[in-house]
């Protein structure tokens, strides 16, 4: 059986229409899903009984469990139990504009950038589309309130999931989902260039991030094996294809790592690249962990960085730091319980 959650409404209606039936039904299984909280297929109470019969037969309403949370400042790390045992994380970070989770996409990750904790993780398999969206849901119970923004920035490269990373958008971006707007949607990649393509042809009017971390392939060929495949002159060109066809702002991720890329000459490497592009850059201090030989950037040195690309018409930030004491911020999710 497939499970309820996984699919979008467009899939839901064409379920519908395959049984002969009209497809505003779909309409009325998100609004008794999402609007009612209700999950019992039995208890959708305007769906004639036997529609409902044959629903039960073909779907599963069950959910992945949470099974730790861990709680720091304006922070709570979730750790769920999927189905078959397998564990990821979510986090959830409270801003000044509203609530936002950071989800996971799989189950470990191929990716293997050598700075993040989770590319330690080799990728045991992809999420459903479920799987992901019940992290939101379940957050949203566990707080009991509505959930503002979304980020795919979690255990796992998205694009490498591409399909169920589009479907999990249409059913928390719809109106009867989740309604959680475009432009408050925020997917990342390490740069998987077919799949920025892909996306850019979609048109969605969600947030794209490149995890960049390095503008010169013989640095970011030392700390992320996917520029190997996809150098930065080539990840660069795919994103000025992307904001050519969207007309939308891109995000810069680069991580501050000590000694390794952020001195004012990377700066101005990554100036040049970034020269004329409509994206903004935002600059993150590393979180040290105990496994990994990097080592955080000092506030002098980030701030000498920042300074040489504001001097070079650069538009950037320095992202609030979350999480770190309890091993919830960016690098450090791993999939661990202990």
């Amino acid at each position: 059986m497939k499970n309820l959650f996984g699919f979008t409404k467009e899939m839901l209606e064409n379920y519908f229409i395959d049984m002969g039936e009209k497809k505003y039904k779909a309409t009325q299984v998100f609004e008794w899903l999402y609007r009612h909280n209700e999950y019992d297929i039995s208890q959708f109470s305007n769906i004639k009984k036997e529609i409902l019969n044959k629903m039960q037969n073909d779907f599963t309403t069950e959910f992945i469990n949470i099974e730790k949370v861990l709680e720091g400042p304006d922070v709570k790390k979730f750790l769920f139990r999927l189905l078959d045992g397998e564990k990821i994380e979510a986090v959830l970070m409270e801003h000044n504009y509203g609530l936002s989770v950071c989800v996971s996409s799989q189950v470990g990750c191929n990716m293997g950038c050598k700075f993040c904790e989770s590319g330690r993780l080799k990728k045991v398999r992809n999420l459903e589309a479920y799987e992901i969206a019940q992290q939101i849901l379940l957050i949203q119970k566990y707080i009991d309130k509505r959930i503002d923004s979304v980020v795919v920035m979690g255990i796992g490269e998205p694009f490498d999931n591409y399909d169920n990373i589009i479907k999990f958008i249409k059913i928390i971006n719809d109106s009867y989902g989740l309604a959680i707007g475009a432009r408050h949607i925020t997917v990342s990649t390490c740069g998987l260039v077919p799949k920025i393509d892909e996306f850019s042809d979609l048109n969605l009017q969600v947030n794209l991030a490149l995890s960049l971390h390095a503008a010169t392939d013989e640095v970011r060929n030392k700390i992320m094996p996917v520029n190997k495949v996809y150098n930065v002159d080539t990840v660069i060109a795919a994103i000025k294809r992307y904001i050519a066809k969207t007309n939308r702002r891109v995000t810069i991720e680069y991580v501050m790592l000590n000694m390794v890329n952020d001195s004012t000459e990377d700066a101005q490497e990554l100036a040049k690249l970034l020269k004329g592009m409509n994206v903004y850059v935002n600059l993150i201090p590393y979180n040290e962990t105990k496994n990994i030989e990097f080592s955080k950037s000092n506030k002098d040195r980030i701030n000498k960085f920042y300074d040489s690309l504001m001097k070079n018409g650069i538009n950037v930030t320095v992202r609030r730091e979350f999480g770190g004491n309890i091993k919830a911020a960016c690098g450090q999710l791993r999939s661990e319980s202990d």
